[in-house]
Order: structure tokens, then C-alpha cells, then sequence
């Protein structure tokens, strides 16, 4: 028997790799497109390669998990991770450097999708809070990063930091091979049937697609933002380092207060309200050229920005708990292609417009997730009212 404190333990540090893993290449953009002579259309290549990793890791991990459980495949992922990390160190081709990003997207897929799966799983009152409180976990993560690297860039070479950060991993890999996981949910072999039918899920689709964009939006502002500061406000690297770590330290404030304000709130008028924070933040990166208030601009896109997967998530773990893996593996897959189509779209933009004009398409993210959003809760609803179920904060 598993102890349920262990597993969510093991679920946060998986979380917290995946913020590691999500921040990594935006935190050393500047450095790499110096050291490899990148332009614009490059640097959208190289960032779509992290989400493409993550993708592929996000279509696999839904089906073993639910036939053969998590531990064996957070171990194997995480020790890619690690191998990632330190490629991304010590690469002196472009090409190492492209395939150690997808050791570490694969990994972080697996991980991210992973780990949220298993704290739905586990969860038995709501799913959204608990979700929200993982999503710390990567907050932590991803602060770091960017941190560490401001930290300690003046007595350690960048390589070196990535390659300590990189044994790190080692700690979640011992704490994953010692404790007890959930036994898979189809011990008996996975229903494909039951599996491909989800495909046609409408309400499953359009969960997918809220984090197409929700997506999209996380991945420019991860790995664009510190370029974007340098460029249009002619911020030093290591202050463009810390306008990003407060937009994730908006993002993982926010995360720690959702458990409560969701006690208050159905998850839906908070995924709302989010929406309409997170596009006043928008607009003042839209009209300043003060780095100050990018700052408090960057910090309401954070706020803005943290209810979006662990709600969407919770939603999902709801719904579908009997093939809670699968489902999850679905809406990632597709909040990854969103992630990669609005980067290369933002690297496109950024080559013929200037990289500002990817403000104009946070605001387009914004307004299809508002759309989708409604559409979604309105079917839910009549769901509810149809069958007589209950899902949790509706």
C-alpha cells in the first residue's frame, strides 16, 4: 500500500524538474544565441524543439501509466532529464544542443503529464486545489532556474551551473526508486477501445484546446520574454533574468491561494477572472518602456496565467477518472502543439514585425480561451443537469 503524503511528495519534486526542465531554455537564450550566432527564425526553431519533446513525451506517458503505473517511467524520464542538462552544459555543436533540449522535453512531457495524473488520481475531494498546490512545485522550479543562474553567473560559468543543476535531479530519482506508487488502474490490460473513443470527446477536446492557448501564451512569455526586455527596453541579461522569475513568482503565489480561493469561488469564475488579470497585464507591456512597470506588467501575467492548468486539469481528472492518463495525455498533446505553433508563430512575427508585435497575439490567446471557456462550462452544465452527476466546482 502506497502512503499517500509520499506519492504527492514524489509528484511535487517530479513538478518541480518540470519547472527546471520548462524555464531552461528562455533562462539561457541570450547566452546560446550569442555563442551559436542565432537570428530571430533560428531562435524560433530552437524553441520549438523544447515543446515538441514535451509533446511527445505528453502522447505516450497517458496509456503506460494507466496499464503499468508511474514509478519505472519517472524514474527512466528523470535520468533523461539529467542527460539534458548536462548536453545543454557542455554542447559545442548546435546539434547536441538541439538534441539534448529534446532529452529534457521528453522527460519534463512525461513528467509534467505524469504527475499531474497522479495527484488527480490520489485526490478525493477536489482535484483543482490539490493541482493548483503541485503546480508550486514547478513555481519552484522554475524560479530557480533563472535564480541560480543570476546568482551565481558571476562566479561560475553558465556551464557549470546548468551542470550542477543537473545532478539535482539525482535526489527525486533516489526518492522515486524508494517509495511505494499507485498500482495501475487497468491491471488487466488497457481498454483501446475505451481509450481511442476519448478522441471524440468533444468536452475533452475543448479542455485541449483552452490549453492550446494557455499553452502558447506560458511558452512565449518563458522563452521570449528576456529577449523582448533586451531588445525593446535595453535591459542587461541578468535584470531580463529577474523581470522573468517574477512572472513566475506571480504564477506560483497565485497557485498557493487558489486552494482557498476556490473554497469561495467555482473553478470556472476563477479561470475567468484570471483571463481578464492576465490581459491587463498584456496591455501595460503593450504601452511602457519602463522596466519597472514590465515588471508589475509581467507579475499579472503570472497571476494571470496560474489557474489555467490545474483547473483545466481538475476539470478533466473529474470527468474522466477511470482513464485519468490517457485524458491527460490528450489535452497536453494538445496544449503542446499550441505551444509550438504559437512559438514559431512569435519567431515568424518577431523576424518581419519586431519581437513587440507578440503582444497583439497574447491578447488573440486570450480571447479564443475566454470563447472556449464558455463554451465548455455551458456543455458541463447540461451535462450535469442531463445525468444527475456532480463535478467538482460547477
Amino acid at each position: 500500500m502506497y502512503n499517500k503524503k509520499f506519492v504527492f511528495s514524489a509528484a511535487c519534486l517530479g513538478m518541480l524538474l518540470f519547472g527546471i526542465v520548462l524555464i531552461s531554455l528562455g533562462s539561457i537564450l541570450p547566452t546560446i544565441t550569442t555563442k551559436f550566432g542565432l537570428n530571430e527564425l533560428s531562435i524560433g526553431t530552437l524553441a520549438s524543439i523544447l515543446p515538441l519533446g514535451i509533446l511527445a513525451g505528453s502522447l505516450v506517458f497517458g496509456p503506460i501509466v494507466d496499464r503499468y503505473g508511474y514509478k519505472n517511467l519517472l524514474i527512466i524520464c528523470s535520468l533523461l532529464v539529467f542527460t539534458g542538462l548536462e548536453g545543454i552544459a557542455f554542447a559545442e555543436s548546435f546539434f547536441i544542443l538541439q538534441i539534448s533540449i529534446l532529452f529534457i522535453g521528453f522527460g519534463g512531457g512525461v513528467i509534467n503529464g505524469g504527475t499531474n495524473a497522479l495527484v488527480a488520481d490520489i485526490s478525493t475531494a477536489e482535484k483543482g486545489a490539490s493541482l493548483s498546490y503541485l503546480g508550486v512545485f514547478f513555481g519552484i522550479g522554475a524560479l530557480g532556474m533563472p535564480a541560480i543562474l543570476g546568482l551565481l553567473s558571476e562566479s561560475f560559468s553558465q556551464s557549470n551551473i546548468i551542470s550542477g543543476i543537473g545532478f539535482f535531479v539525482l535526489i527525486p530519482i533516489i526518492f522515486f526508486i524508494i517509495i511505494k506508487f499507485p498500482v495501475p488502474k487497468q491491471l488487466q490490460g488497457f481498454p483501446i477501445k475505451e481509450g481511442l473513443s476519448l478522441i471524440k470527446e468533444s468536452v475533452l477536446l475543448l479542455f485541449g484546446f483552452i490549453l492550446f492557448f494557455e499553452s502558447g501564451m506560458e511558452g512565449v512569455i518563458n522563452n521570449w520574454t528576456t529577449t523582448y526586455l533586451i531588445k525593446e527596453l535595453n535591459v542587461n541579461p541578468e535584470n531580463a533574468l529577474f523581470a522573468l522569475s517574477c512572472f513566475v513568482a506571480g504564477m506560483t503565489i497565485t497557485r498557493l491561494l487558489l486552494g482557498s480561493i476556490l473554497k469561495k469561488l467555482p473553478s470556472y469564475v476563477v479561470m475567468f477572472i484570471c483571463l481578464g488579470i492576465a490581459f491587463i497585464g498584456i496591455m501595460i507591456l503593450i504601452y511602457t518602456s519602463s522596466y519597472a512597470v514590465a515588471i508589475s506588467g509581467l507579475i499579472l501575467l503570472g497571476i494571470g496565467l496560474a489557474a489555467g492548468f490545474p483547473l483545466t486539469l481538475g476539470y478533466v481528472g473529474d470527468i474522466y477518472s477511470n482513464l485519468s492518463g490517457t485524458a491527460f495525455s490528450i489535452v497536453l498533446a494538445i496544449s503542446l502543439i499550441g505551444n509550438m505553433l504559437v512559438n514559431y508563430l512569435v519567431g515568424l512575427v518577431a523576424h518581419t514585425y519586431g519581437i513587440k508585435q507578440f503582444t497583439t497575439l497574447f491578447i488573440i490567446c486570450i480571447v479564443f480561451m475566454s470563447i472556449l471557456l464558455s463554451v465548455v462550462i455551458i456543455r458541463l452544465k447540461r451535462i450535469v443537469n442531463q445525468k444527475n452527476i456532480k463535478i467538482g466546482s460547477l
